[in-house]
């Protein structure tokens, strides 16, 4: 980065969370003449002020300009390791990290027709209907 493209960041609110695996604080971001900053190079530049050894227990969510830019503000979490991570964060951030793949989930529709063929099964056919199902699957 030149110099007259300096990035500063500074902390608010840092309070050291033992039960969640982190610190956790508020992250002002410093970028006249700067549309913004990626969260890459902030993760570079927290990992060297905090001295993290893997980049990837620093999690960076919820940031905006602020009117007139210059100025980004975020939340930062930076957990003991990457496994309190997966293990606490939440889920859907994990998975837009790609530190966690994407659950597969089925159709809408597919749910509701299998829905409507089990309300037509009843009594002694509702077992060989299951097994059925479980071989088609």
């Amino acid at each position: 980065m030149s110099g007259n493209n300096a990035v500063t960041i500074r902390t608010r609110k840092f309070v050291s969370n033992p039960l969640m695996a982190r610190r956790q604080f508020i992250l002002d971001v410093l970028h006249p003449g700067r549309a913004g900053v990626s969260k890459a190079d902030l993760k570079e530049k927290i990992a060297k002020m905090f001295k993290v050894k893997d980049a990837d227990s620093i999690i960076l969510f919820n940031f905006k300009i602020a009117f007139g830019g210059g100025k980004s503000t975020g939340f930062c979490c930076i957990y003991n390791t990457v496994e309190d991570a997966k293990k606490l964060h939440a889920k859907h951030t994990l998975v837009r990290l790609g530190l966690v793949e994407a659950p597969v989930k089925k159709g809408r529709k597919g749910i509701k027709e299998a829905k409507n063929r089990g309300k037509k099964i009843r009594g002694v056919g509702r077992r060989l209907a299951r097994k059925k199902a479980k071989r088609a699957e």
